[in-house]
């Protein structure tokens, strides 16, 4: 299926200042609100439905026997006519 970005930024930044944007995420989640991307000259507003599909993932990119670049990926999929998610592989915890 072809992919197109609607938002792309990256930059590194604090810890803090990255929650602070995970925070804003979280409380327009909870609110049932829209969430509007503005980097430059870039913005979106997407709304997420009541049950999007969340998915995590942990990697870990590079040579087996050397350093790598370490990430974690968290995704919120949906399609565009429906309003529902898939079953996972059991419940999510993150601590």
């Amino acid at each position: 299926m072809p992919e197109e970005v609607l938002f792309e930024t990256e930059q590194s930044m604090s810890r803090a200042d990255i929650a602070t944007y995970l925070r804003t995420v979280a409380d327009n989640l909870e609110g049932g609100d829209a969430i509007t991307l503005e980097a430059g000259d870039q913005s979106v507003t997407l709304e997420p439905p009541a049950q999007p599909t969340f998915e995590v993932k942990a990697e870990r990119e590079g040579p087996v026997d050397g350093s790598g670049e370490l990430s974690i990926e968290l995704e919120l999929e949906w399609d565009e006519n429906a309003d529902g998610g898939t079953e996972g592989d059991g419940e999510l915890r993150i601590e």
